[in-house]
């Protein structure tokens, strides 16, 4: 396992290396996201989360359609390349609702673990934008900034959505 990562990493000596590598790590996330979402999107109870993460799902869709458009204007094939700390959050959000009833206390935890997605992306949305900035490649830093800006929205929407009444709620069932 080390001598495969330090091969990996070995070969994105260089900046585009690590810029192509994070790319296809998010173009996998991206991918398992709308499908993840799904599941999720069937087992939330709030009608606020269900709308959010239902269009959502709709956004996350056109950030693929974006790293693909990426994948061409650097020059190479879209690629998918699994990234285990997110397949971990996933495996995660996927435990959390088998092992819990439906209801605001489960909303509360899908929250808490799309947050950590949504947290991920944003710093590889970030980071990515950096190097394609470093990397002179303007274009593609117009397409990150679109992504990392929505992936952002979302996140304050989740933390709104949380606070406003599901945290509460759930806290209430405490009592």
């Amino acid at each position: 396992m080390i001598a495969t990562v330090a091969k990996d990493y070995n070969e994105a000596g260089e900046l585009r290396g690590l810029f192509e590598k994070q790319l296809k790590q998010l173009y996998w996330a991206e991918g398992v996201m709308v499908t993840m979402l799904g599941d999720v999107i069937s087992n939330s109870f709030s009608k606020d989360l269900v709308t959010l993460l239902e269009q959502h799902r709709i956004v996350t869709n056109s950030h693929i359609i974006r790293l693909e458009r990426i994948f061409g204007a650097i020059g190479i094939d879209a690629e998918e390349e699994t990234y285990e700390a997110v397949k971990c959050l996933i495996r995660e959000a996927h435990d959390f609702i088998q092992f819990t009833r439906q209801g605001v206390v489960r909303d509360a935890g899908i929250i808490g673990v799309l947050q950590k997605i949504k947290h991920y992306e944003i710093a590889c949305y970030g980071t990515m934008r950096a190097f394609a900035l470093a990397l002179r490649e303007e274009d593609v830093v117009v397409l990150l900034e679109e992504t990392l800006n929505e992936e952002k929205g979302t996140d304050m929407l989740l933390s709104s959505i949380a606070e406003s009444h599901i945290n509460i709620e759930a806290a209430d069932k405490e009592i």
